[in-house]
C-alpha cells in the first residue's frame, strides 16, 4: 500500500510538470495584424475610393436625415424631455406619452422620501435619490406599447408609485 501512494504521488508530480512546461512553452496566440475578412487592403482602399461623396446636406431640428462626407447617413431626432416629480406614494403625471423611435430624457425630481424611478421594459431608470434630489436618464423610445413606470423602493410599487409610460 505505501508503494502505492509513492506512485501515486509521483505520477501526479509528473503529470502537474508537464502540464506547467507544456504552458510555459506554448507561444502566445497574439496578434497585432488587423482581422483579415477575405479582402486585400488595396481592395478595402479601392471599394472606398470610387464610391462618390456624399454630399453636405443639414436639416433643421425637428429631425432629418443629414449626409457627412464619409457616405454615412445619420438620422437626427429630437429629445422628448419629461420631467416626474412625486407626492407622497404617487408620481405626477401618472401618464406619459411619447413616439417609437423618440429619444426619451426623463428627470425625476424627487419632493420627499427616498424613491427612484424605473421603466419596465426599457431596464433603465434613476438610482435611489433622496428628498430634493433630482436624476434624469435617457433611452430611445424603440419598442411600442405601454409600459409601467415605478418605484422600486421597498413596497412602494404595490402601494401605487407608479404610473404608464405609452409608446406609439
Amino acid at each position: 500500500m505505501k508503494n502505492f501512494l509513492i506512485a501515486l504521488v509521483l505520477v501526479v508530480i509528473l503529470g502537474g510538470g508537464y502540464y506547467w512546461y507544456a504552458q510555459q512553452s506554448a507561444p502566445a496566440e497574439t496578434s497585432s495584424a488587423p482581422p483579415d475578412f477575405g479582402m486585400t487592403a488595396d481592395e478595402s482602399n479601392r471599394d472606398a475610393m470610387d464610391a462618390p461623396p456624399a454630399a453636405n446636406t443639414s436639416a433643421g431640428s425637428s429631425g432629418a436625415n443629414v449626409n457627412v462626407n464619409v457616405g454615412a447617413t445619420v438620422t437626427t431626432g429630437t429629445v422628448k424631455e419629461l420631467t416626474v416629480s412625486n407626492a407622497g406614494l404617487t408620481f405626477n403625471p401618472k401618464t406619459l406619452l411619447v413616439k417609437k423611435g423618440d429619444r426619451v430624457k426623463i428627470t425625476f425630481k424627487n419632493t420627499g422620501g427616498t424613491h427612484d424611478l424605473r421603466v419596465d421594459g426599457y431596464g433603465v431608470g434613476t438610482k435611489v435619490i433622496q428628498a430634493g434630489q433630482e436624476e434624469s436618464f435617457e433611452f430611445i423610445a424603440d419598442k411600442a406599447g405601454t409600459f409601467e413606470y415605478y418605484c422600486s423602493v421597498g413596497e412602494h410599487r404595490q402601494m401605487g408609485m407608479k404610473g404608464t409610460l405609452t409608446v406609439q
